[in-house]
């Protein structure tokens, strides 16, 4: 597999060709995520809920997402596979174009190679300060885990067809101001094949059905280690694996290449 890119990864879509996405927020789990070939590697401020405590992504702070981007990005020194590495931006920590410029810096320079950030249109100044600068940008929209306050708790989006509208709409102008990646979280089937039709640069689902072009879970997730009750679109790929981790995430991989994976009852109509 070697050193994955955004190209190769936009060559895979233009190929109709699947690839994963699995989180990670250390050396040890980075080593595994490239072992089982996983194309794309997210430091996500999910991190707070599964290693922190805490409720929400919310009080993940700058600092704490560098030093695990630094951690994961150390674990892959010499591995042979090396996926892309993307970076959540915290909350609060791009309200302006210029301090998400500032929040970028930190995070790539920690060994990140493309920064994601929760939100549409009032981003776009943002996306396009960073994309002219020549950091790879990944926008996320749907359910987005740093205002699941605002929105009402955890709720599949884009369910009336304003709200579908609106959500395409977004994701379009995020691609013209220079986002190389999209992530759709808890939409509608229908609305997440919608979005990656339209789109030239790759898409990445999670609960957003089949037809994106990859797949994202939380590690913890993926493991079937997550306390208390479980999204819908969670599929444990350990229990009943001979092989261990490694095999869990192998076979998390095969079945998104394959289409096997998300099933229909993982999905939201």
């Amino acid at each position: 597999m070697s050193r994955i890119t955004i190209n190769s990864l936009e060559a895979k879509k233009k190929n109709n060709a699947k690839f994963a996405c699995v989180t990670a927020y250390d050396a040890s789990f980075a080593k595994l995520v490239a072992g089982a070939e996983i194309e794309t590697l997210l430091i996500g401020d999910s991190l707070g809920n599964v290693i922190q405590g805490e409720e929400t992504t919310v009080p993940v702070t700058l600092e704490e997402m560098a030093y695990h981007v630094n951690c994961v990005a150390r674990g892959l020194i010499g591995e042979e596979n090396h996926p892309l590495l993307i970076a959540d931006m915290p909350f609060m920590s791009y309200s302006t174009a210029e301090q998400a410029l500032d929040t970028a810096a930190d995070l790539m320079q920690a060994g990140a190679q493309v920064v994601k950030l929760e939100g549409g249109d009032w981003l776009l100044d943002s996306v396009h300060l960073l994309s002219e600068r020549g950091i790879n940008v990944c926008g996320h929209l749907g359910l987005t885990p740093q205002t699941v306050d605002s929105l009402g708790g955890f709720k599949v989006q884009g369910k009336t067809p304003e709200t579908a509208k609106n959500i395409l709409n977004q994701a379009v102008s995020l691609q013209d101001a220079g986002a190389r990646m999209l992530v759709v979280e808890c939409v509608p089937i229908a609305l997440g094949k919608q979005i990656t039709e339209a789109l030239e640069i790759p898409v990445i689902g999670i609960g957003a059905g089949p037809f994106t072009d990859s797949q994202v879970l939380v590690l913890y997730d993926l493991l079937g280690i997550s306390p208390g009750r479980k999204p819908r679109f969670v599929k444990d790929f350990l229990t009943g694996n001979n092989d261990g981790i490694s095999g869990a995430l192998s076979a998390f991989r095969e079945a998104i290449i394959s289409g096997s994976y998300p099933e229909k009852h993982h999905c939201f109509e």
